[in-house]
C-alpha cells in the first residue's frame, strides 16, 4: 500500500453573528509538513469541498505554511469511498468542527471503515468532534475504554466560548467512554492508544502528526 494520509477539514464558518471561525491554520498546516516530510501523500478534503475558511485568529503569515494553504483553496468533498487507498485519517481542529464534524454521517461511514480495518484515526483540539458520533459497526463508540486527548473544558471556558458551542468537547467524549487525559493548559499533550492518536490544543498539533506517523510505521512493520 502506499503512504498515503487522508485529512480532514472543517467548512464551518460561524460561532455567532459577530464571532468568525473556520479551520485553526497550526493544526493543519504543521501536521500536513510532517506527514510530507515522511513521505507521504496527503489527500485534503472537506464536510462540503471547495474552500475553507480559517479562523481569522488563527492566520499567520509563514512561509513554511504556504503550500498547506494552497491545499486549502479548493478541497474535495469528503466521500465514502474516501477510504481504500489511505493508512490512516488526520482531523485537525478549530471551532468549525464542533458544528460540522459530529453529525455527518460521510465522516461517520469513513470513520468506521478506517477503525474496523485497524487504520490509524488521529486528531487534535477540536478535530476529535469528529470522533464523538463515530462507531464500530456493531454500534460501540470507537473512543470507549480509549486513552483520549482534545481541547480542555477549562480551556474552552478560559477562551470564553463555552456557551457557545453545541457541547463541551471534554464531556462528550468522556460521556462515550473515553479515559481523557490531559497536560496542562496550553501545553503540548498528546497521546497514541493503539491506532488512535490524539492531542490537546494547537500547540500539540506536531507532536500528535509525530505519534500518528509512528502509529502508521508500526502498523507497516507488524
Amino acid at each position: 500500500m502506499s503512504k498515503s494520509i487522508l485529512m480532514v477539514v472543517t467548512n464551518h464558518t460561524t460561532i455567532t453573528d459577530d464571532h468568525k471561525t473556520g479551520l485553526w491554520l497550526e493544526e493543519f498546516a504543521v501536521p500536513y509538513n510532517v506527514f510530507k516530510e515522511q513521505g507521504y501523500d496527503v489527500k485534503v478534503t472537506s464536510i462540503n469541498g471547495g474552500e475553507v475558511p480559517l479562523d481569522p485568529n488563527s492566520i499567520e503569515d509563514r512561509a513554511e505554511w504556504k503550500q498547506a494553504e494552497e491545499e486549502l483553496k479548493n478541497t474535495a468533498k469528503l466521500s465514502e469511498n474516501d477510504t481504500e487507498n489511505f493508512n490512516g485519517i488526520f482531523l485537525p481542529g478549530g471551532h468549525g468542527t464542533m458544528f460540522d464534524f459530529p453529525d455527518n454521517k460521510t465522516l461517520q461511514t469513513v470513520l468506521q471503515h478506517f477503525v474496523e480495518n485497524n487504520k490509524v484515526i488521529s486528531a487534535v483540539c477540536h478535530g476529535p468532534a469528529g470522533l464523538v458520533n463515530a462507531t464500530y459497526a456493531d454500534g460501540t463508540p470507537i473512543v470507549q475504554g480509549k486513552n483520549v486527548s482534545t481541547f480542555t473544558d477549562e480551556e474552552e471556558i478560559e477562551m470564553q466560548l463555552d456557551q457557545h458551542m453545541p457541547f463541551m468537547l471534554e464531556t462528550k467524549l468522556r460521556d462515550k467512554g473515553a479515559n481523557i487525559e490531559r497536560g496542562e493548559k496550553w501545553t503540548d499533550f498528546s497521546i497514541a492508544d493503539g491506532n488512535l492518536v490524539t492531542g490537546q490544543n494547537p500547540q500539540s498539533s506536531k507532536s500528535t502528526a509525530e505519534k500518528m506517523v509512528q502509529a502508521l510505521q508500526y502498523m507497516t512493520n507488524s
